[in-house]
């Protein structure tokens, strides 16, 4: 009975304090004060590191895509611009290591996929020119080991493969390839590929039903066998079988404002961080149970300022850190988790 009657009194003090509250201030005010209070309440899970990279000089164009490779400790960013180095490798603890160029022409989305025996990033290039829609395979000193699509030409076709703007791609552990093609291109599908290149399935088409995509934009995979894309133009998120390809479901409810620009599961599998670019905003996403895609809730967010537009991102399966590749601010950035990790390469 004491601790109820602490409780009612400590609700009915509260209450009391609001009305008070509201009769000195105004409506408005009022209602400025519970809204701080519910945005303290939201759970933190990062936060900025403020010392990465060591130095920043090294951007010298628009910040398209990162990259981590937890096996080795790198992170590779890609940029664009006139006369620079397209691609730029970082260690996780923010020292440049080295810059090359070689067959990248405008870089778009990339993917760490270093074994034991290799190190090695893959790069999207939607440009124009004669290394264009192609999907490319490069060590860690920028020499080139291989070529997916026909360089400088942008197309439809299956044998031989063609790629028109292909934004991004998650290569498995086994060596298995998940391409979203493409960037406003003329197509709008998901591809996935053997690690010999063959193709194993192709979903979609332009459209707004199941299945039909307008400008997928980025795709990962989780613990649980399901592929998950960005789904940019139709502001959500489809979700498919990485086994069958088959459409399990969507998310869209939480996009009302704008579509999702990036998608990857913290190691843990606990949490989707979703960017958003013409918001400025990363979002904290709870991820669904096995066997169920469930309905999309925010557990968290991060407001960038206005105008840093970030891209695409990718996180470390070592630490859980976060990497933020922004267009209009021409940085990456590291964001720090309050939580540990146990290291997992790959969720």
């Amino acid at each position: 009975m004491a601790r109820l009657w602490l409780c009612a009194t400590g609700a009915g003090l509260s209450l009391a304090f609001l009305v008070l509250h509201s009769r000195l201030s105004g409506p408005s005010n009022l209602r400025d004060f519970i809204f701080q209070i519910s945005w303290r309440t939201e759970e933190s899970l990062y936060r900025l590191d403020v010392g990465w990279p060591k130095r920043s000089e090294h951007f010298t164009g628009a910040t398209f895509c990162v990259a981590v490779d937890s096996l080795n400790g790198l992170v590779y960013v890609a940029q664009r611009g006139d006369n620079i180095q397209k691609v730029l490798v970082f260690t996780e603890d923010g020292y440049f290591l080295r810059a090359w160029n070689h067959t990248v022409d405008t870089p778009h989305g990339m993917f760490a996929a270093s074994t034991l025996h290799e190190q090695s990033v893959w790069i999207t290039d939607v440009g124009s020119g004669s290394f264009g829609h192609t999907i490319k395979k490069y060590n860690s000193f920028g020499d080139l080991v291989q070529v997916l699509g026909t360089p400088g030409q942008k197309g439809t076709g299956l044998n031989p493969l063609q790629f028109d703007n292909p934004a991004e791609l998650y290569v498995e552990d086994t060596g298995d390839i998940y391409i979203v093609d493409g960037d406003g291109g003329l197509n709008n599908r998901l591809v996935k590929l053997s690690q010999d290149f063959m193709m194993l399935w192709l979903r979609g088409e332009n459209g707004t039903g199941p299945a039909k995509f307008n400008i997928p934009h980025s795709v990962t995979v989780d613990s649980s066998g399901r592929v998950w894309v960005a789904d940019r133009g139709n502001k959500r998120i489809q979700v498919f079988d990485k086994n069958t390809g088959a459409w399990l479901g969507a998310w869209n409810n939480c996009f009302t404002e704008e579509g999702p620009s990036s998608v990857r599961f913290t190691p843990d599998g606990k949490y989707m961080i979703v960017a958003q670019l013409n918001l400025s905003r990363l979002l904290f996403l709870s991820a669904p149970p096995v066997g169920n895609i469930g309905s999309c809730s925010v557990i968290s967010s991060i407001q960038l300022a206005d105008q840093v537009l970030p891209h695409l991102l990718d996180i470390s399966g070592q630490t859980g850190a976060i990497y933020v590749a922004e267009i209009g601010a021409k940085q990456v950035q590291k964001y720090i988790s309050l939580r540990s990790y146990l290291p997992s390469f790959r969720v």
